[in-house]
């Protein structure tokens, strides 16, 4: 979603981006920082420092920003929350695997521990799971010791697991009796929604635990939120799968390389990976409808690309068709819908296309999804992930909670929970992102027979 689009919506909705504190901050911090400005020294950073949601503006009169409607700057505060001596913090990573997990993991543990002075930091073993009694999973004790290397590592190192987060009341009661201050929990959308119900009940008891969430989609779909981590690592190992799909398909008479790349609801990384690649030739995502058949379809362009250059390159977002595809709604463990799988779903229907012209293609079809979701992290994603983590520390030392760290206009900020999962972001069809994809696939700019604002059909 542009932040044009995603601004109108934000207005519409009228979402409160303040944040939530547990107390008064009467602590000095133990971080020896300054407020002096041009003396060499890092600052500490101050509760009336915001960013706005989107940087375009409109020439004329501009109304009032109220508190509300901007976002609260993330880092370190001079006054905290919690003495660091007392605090007993725990972390957690549910959902399924994303580059940069442990990276996550490492940052908050060595912040806590070297920054703060805080000693006592319990990893929860295969995510929710790990607080409900009957699957006794035993917690792990962690360090700057026993994390000091998983960065290097793919997966998590706490394990991870879909489910749990509705046994709230189970929960609680784990967290007050392992006596927790503080919870960080990493995880996507599902996990999120688990967290801020397991932070309402909290509340409800009047308990003093601050619930800090990383947001984990390697699909980059978060609301409002500018980048999510593991999104980079996703794209440049797909650039690799693209290339071997290319050379494959030029390789062949009447090549056709088809990759399935993530994407539930948004096609972000599908359109990246293309415009990093430049040999992608389709895009097809779930944003953007699309028929099969017929004189404007898919697989009509496909067969004209053929005839023209011998070969072609797809790539299609796992959420593409879904629509039509899907025909008992049922949900995972996390409460995501569960899809048909549009790639091998393509693969026939393409082979069986050409069969009937007698047409020769040679199609290889690619799913490399769980061999990108399990990598490490790449430099650029481990940086953002050390720099997530530590903010996450900063905010739970603080006293901040039902919120989440993410990225705004380049600035680290706080989140309120409730904003965070209201919605999705999405590839916006008439945006400066597809518009550029159009322009390095050169393919049309709908492949539909009919358009009449609704979604088309599979044709």
């Amino acid at each position: 979603m542009s932040e044009v689009v995603e601004k109108e919506a934000c207005e519409k909705e009228a979402f409160d981006f303040t944040i939530e504190e547990l107390g008064k901050r009467n602590i000095k911090s133990p971080i020896v920082m300054s407020n002096v400005k041009g003396d060499f020294i890092a600052n500490y950073v101050t509760d009336d420092q915001f960013i706005r949601l989107g940087a375009n503006v409109t020439l004329g009169d501009q109304p009032r920003i109220e508190r509300s409607q901007v976002f609260e700057c993330a880092g370190p505060r001079e006054m905290i929350y919690f003495m660091p001596a007392h605090v007993h913090a725990g972390i957690v990573s549910c959902g399924g695997l994303c580059p940069g997990i442990n990276d996550v993991i490492r940052a908050i543990v060595r912040c806590l521990w070297y920054r703060y002075g805080v000693h006592r930091i319990t990893g929860i073993r295969y995510g929710y799971k790990g607080f409900l009694p009957e699957y006794q999973y035993p917690p792990r004790e962690l360090n700057p010791e026993n994390v000091d290397n998983i960065h290097k590592l793919g997966g998590t190192y706490l394990g991870s697991a879909r489910g749990g987060g509705k046994e709230v009341s189970k929960i609680v009661d784990a967290m007050e009796q392992l006596n927790l201050n503080m919870l960080f929990t990493i995880g996507g959308d599902g996990t999120q929604r688990g967290s801020l119900d397991i932070a309402e009940e909290i509340s409800k008891r009047k308990l003093k635990i601050a619930m800090v969430g990383i947001p984990k989609t390697v699909d980059n779909d978060f609301a409002f939120i500018q980048k999510s981590f593991g999104f980079d690592t996703a794209v440049t190992k797909a650039v690799d799968v693209v290339a071997a799909a290319h050379m494959e398909a030029n390789s062949q008479i009447n090549g056709i390389g088809l990759v399935k790349l993530m994407g539930r609801e948004s096609g972000f990384i599908a359109a990246h990976t293309a415009l990093a690649s430049h040999e992608v030739n389709f895009v097809l995502i779930p944003e953007v409808p699309f028929n099969l058949e017929g004189y404007n379809g898919f697989l009509h362009h496909l067969e004209e690309r053929l005839k023209n250059r011998k070969h072609a390159v797809v790539v299609v977002a796992e959420g593409a068709l879904q629509d039509q595809l899907v025909k008992d709604v049922k949900t995972d463990a996390s409460g995501n819908l569960k899809m048909v799988d549009v790639g091998t779903y393509l693969r026939d229907r393409i082979q069986n296309y050409f069969d009937e012209k007698k047409m020769e293609i040679n199609l290889k079809y690619i799913d490399p999804s769980y061999i990108i979701r399990s990598a490490p992290a790449e430099p650029e994603d481990s940086i953002y992930c050390e720099r997530l983590g530590n903010a996450a520390a900063h905010a739970a030392m603080a006293g901040k909670t039902k919120v989440i760290i993410g990225l705004v206009n380049d600035e680290f900020v706080h989140l309120p929970m409730k904003a965070a999962i209201s919605h999705r972001s999405y590839v916006d069809p008439e945006g400066n992102l597809w518009r550029d994809t159009l322009d390095a696939t050169h393919q049309p700019t709908l492949m539909v027979n009919q358009f009449n604002n609704h979604a088309a059909v599979i044709g």
